[in-house]
């Protein structure tokens, strides 16, 4: 007879390469040290991944599940304009840097840094974590564009990912440092930008039209 799977652990497996692998990086991580982390031997660890390449593709999806479920019950949805939910999800972004570097950074950033150029899977599923976790940004952007009658040569969609872009980048900047109050500052930064993106005031400008924009930059 086949053996059951036992859900739990699998999770556990999952949330330990969380742990281990922000503080560790992927490289550094082994499967011993996932399996000390999630206190499971290293049979069952392999029965229920075949590599610790399996497990970082699948740790990626359960991180999007997780972070998804998080983000969707934060409080900034219930605001009722648009923009105000898109500088409350930044605002939120910023309380939620605390304790040590490894405990606010992110995962899939983590693991792209490393694996993007030996592991197309783990490359592929980090992507789709990071473009996925940036789609949910888009609707509220595009709705702020439109009410704040903001006419611009750049989509909602990217200017999601900038917001991501960003977010990595502080993330690093707080590794280099040890300092989170270094990512801190980069959230802000995010903040005010995106302020003056969609509330300066357009209509005392020249008109411009967007081949001329680019022309200039």
């Amino acid at each position: 007879m086949a053996r059951k799977e036992n859900p739990s652990t699998r999770s556990s497996l999952m949330e330990a390469a969380f742990a281990v692998i922000r503080a560790k990086g992927y490289s550094a991580t082994t499967v011993d040290d996932i399996c000390a982390e999630a206190g499971v031997s290293k049979g069952a660890f392999f029965h229920h991944f075949t590599s610790k390449e399996a497990l970082a593709v699948a740790a990626a999806q359960h991180w999007s599940d997780v972070t998804g479920e998080f983000f969707a019950a934060a409080p900034y949805q219930e605001l009722d304009d648009p923009l105000e939910r898109v500088l409350g999800y930044v605002s939120f972004r910023k309380e939620i840097v605390q304790g040590s570097v490894p405990e606010f950074t992110c995962l899939v950033g983590t693991m792209t840094q490393e694996a993007y150029g030996t592991s197309p899977a783990i490359q592929a599923a980090c992507r789709d974590s990071i473009f996925g976790h940036a789609a949910t940004l888009i609707a509220d952007i595009e709705a702020a564009m439109a009410r704040h009658d903001v006419d611009a040569d750049f989509t909602a969609e990217s200017l999601a990912l900038h917001t991501q872009a960003v977010l990595q980048g502080a993330f690093i900047l707080a590794k280099a440092s040890g300092e989170a109050s270094r990512a801190i500052e980069s959230i802000e930064h995010l903040h005010r930008y995106l302020t003056l993106l969609f509330t300066a005031d357009t209509k005392s400008r020249p008109e411009q039209s967007v081949a001329d924009r680019r022309t200039m930059q």
